[in-house]
C-alpha cells in the first residue's frame, strides 16, 4: 500500500512537473517577433488587393491573450482622426448617439508620457494627411470612372438607337441594350467592395501564413477585425460603422497542413462577420448605458469609475457594443493622488498603485454581476446575438493588470436568467471575459 501511495505520488509530480516546464516553454520575445512578422504579412497583402503601395496610412497591430489567440487589429473604416489644437474630436457614427470631444492629457499621465503622446499625435497628423490626399486621389479616380461609365452607357444607348432604326418592323430585339442601373450612394458601395476585399486577404493570410505564429495552442484563435479600443471615427455622423471579423483556430490550421482538410474545406471553416451599424436609437440600449453611466460615478462606485460618459453601438446581426473607460484616482499637486471611490487623498504614486491592484479584481467581479443584472432590461436583442462590454481600465504601469477587457454574454443567457430558467451561477459561467496585455 505505501509502495502504491508513492508511485503515485511519483506519477502525479512528473505530471505537475511537466506542465509547469510546458508553461515555461512560452516565448515572449518569440510571440513579438511572430506578431511583427505577421502584421507585415497582412498588412502587405491588404496593400496588395487594393493595389496600392500606400492605401494604409495606420498600421495593422496584432496582440496575443493566452487562453484565447492571436487578435489583428485594421484602422476602423479606414477613416482618419480630427485633431483640433490639444484636443481630439472623436466623431460617432452612429445617428442618436452623440460625438464626444476630450482632452488627450488626462489625469494619470505622467510627462515622459505626455511629451511621448504629441509626438505620437504629430505622427498621427502627418499620417492623416497622406491619407487624406491618397483618399483624394482615389475619390477624383472613382468620379472618372463613373463618369466614363456614364460616357459609355449613353453611347450604347445611342448605337441602340440607330440599330433599332434600321431593323425592320417585325423583327424584335432578343437581346435588350444595357441599361443604366441606379447606383446606390458611393461610400455604401465602396465600403462594399472595400469589406469584401479586405475579407479576401484576410482569408488569403489566415490559410497561407497563419500557422507562423507558432506557440498557439490548438484551440486558441486567430483573428482579424476592425473592431477595437472603441475606435469610432467619422467624417460625419450620417457615415455608418461596418464591423469586420475573421477568424480561424489553430487547430483548423494544422489540420490543413497535415493534408487532414483541403484549402477549400478549411476556407469554409473560416468565420466571417460582415455587419454594420443599424442607425437607429435602440431606448433600452440607451437606459444601459445611462444605468452604467450612474452605476460608475465615483460617489456611486467603490472601486473603478468613470470620467465623461459610456456610450454604445448598436450593429445588425451582431448585437451591441458597450464602450467605457474607467479610472482609479486624480492626480493633484507634487505627484500625489486622490481616490474617490475609496476616500483616499494624497497618497503616493506607489500607494496608488498597490491599491489600483487590489480593486481591479472586485472591479472585474461587480462589473459582470452588473452586465447581468441590468443587461436584462436590454430587450431589442435576438437571443443569439451579443452585448459586449469594451471597457479601457485605468492606468498602472507594472502593476499586471490589464489594458482592457472585453465581457460578452449572449441576449438568450440574458433573457434565461431574467425567467429563471438559469441561476446566477450558471448564467455567470456562460459570460466570456477577454482580457487585455498587462500593464
Amino acid at each position: 500500500m505505501i509502495m502504491k501511495r508513492v508511485i503515485k505520488f511519483w506519477v502525479v509530480a512528473m505530471v505537475l512537473g511537466t506542465q509547469a516546464a510546458t508553461a515555461q516553454q512560452f516565448d515572449q520575445d518569440r510571440m513579438d517577433r511572430d506578431l511583427a512578422v505577421a502584421e507585415n504579412v497582412l498588412s502587405t497583402l491588404l496593400r496588395q488587393e487594393f493595389e496600392r503601395r500606400s492605401f494604409f496610412p495606420m498600421e495593422v497591430q496584432g496582440s496575443y491573450r493566452a487562453g484565447y489567440g492571436v487578435t489583428f487589429t485594421l484602422p476602423t473604416d479606414q477613416m482618419p482622426m480630427f485633431w483640433s489644437g490639444e484636443n481630439m474630436v472623436v466623431l460617432d457614427g452612429t445617428p442618436g448617439a452623440y460625438s464626444y470631444s476630450f482632452s488627450m492629457t488626462d489625469d494619470e499621465m505622467d510627462p515622459e508620457d505626455e511629451i511621448e503622446l504629441k509626438r505620437e499625435i504629430e505622427k498621427a497628423s502627418k499620417e492623416m494627411e497622406r491619407a487624406n490626399e491618397e483618399m483624394e486621389r482615389a475619390s477624383k479616380e472613382l468620379k472618372r470612372s463613373q463618369e466614363e461609365m456614364k460616357r459609355s452607357a449613353k453611347e450604347m444607348e445611342r448605337a441602340d438607337q440607330e440599330r433599332r432604326k434600321t431593323e425592320k418592323s417585325h423583327q424584335r430585339m432578343t437581346v435588350g441594350a444595357p441599361r443604366v442601373t441606379a447606383m446606390g450612394k458611393p461610400s455604401d458601395s465602396l465600403r462594399k467592395v472595400y469589406n469584401a476585399r479586405i475579407i479576401v486577404a484576410a482569408k488569403n493570410f489566415l490559410t497561407d501564413y497563419g500557422d507562423m505564429i507558432s506557440q498557439l495552442a490548438p484551440d486558441e484563435k486567430i483573428i482579424i477585425t476592425n473592431q477595437g479600443g472603441g475606435q469610432r471615427w467619422y467624417f460625419n455622423q450620417s457615415e455608418k460603422r461596418s464591423l469586420l471579423r475573421v477568424e480561424t483556430t489553430r487547430n483548423d490550421l494544422t489540420q490543413y497542413r497535415q493534408g487532414k482538410i483541403t484549402r477549400d474545406q478549411l476556407l469554409a471553416k473560416i468565420k466571417v462577420t460582415n455587419t454594420e451599424s443599424s442607425g437607429k436609437v435602440e431606448p433600452d440600449m440607451e437606459l444601459l448605458t445611462s444605468i452604467f453611466n450612474r452605476l460608475y460615478r465615483s460617489d456611486l462606485s467603490k472601486n473603478f469609475f468613470i470620467q465623461g460618459q459610456a456610450y454604445y453601438e448598436r450593429l445588425n446581426d451582431f448585437g451591441a457594443i458597450v464602450y467605457m473607460q474607467v479610472y482609479s484616482s486624480n492626480q493633484v499637486d507634487d505627484g500625489l493622488f486622490n481616490m474617490p471611490t475609496i476616500a483616499l487623498r494624497n497618497v503616493t504614486q506607489e500607494e496608488r498603485d498597490k491599491k489600483v491592484k487590489e480593486l481591479y479584481p472586485v472591479f472585474e467581479k461587480e462589473l459582470i454581476e452588473n452586465i447581468l443584472e441590468y443587461g436584462r432590461t436590454v430587450k431589442s436583442l435576438k437571443d443569439q446575438e451579443q452585448l459586449v462590454f469594451n471597457v479601457t481600465l485605468t492606468k498602472c504601469k507594472g502593476c499586471g493588470i490589464p489594458a482592457d477587457i472585453e465581457v460578452t454574454v449572449k441576449s438568450g443567457v440574458l433573457t434565461d436568467y431574467n425567467t429563471g430558467k438559469v441561476d446566477k451561477k450558471s448564467a455567470i459561467e456562460k459570460i466570456s471575459v477577454k482580457r487585455g496585455a498587462s500593464q
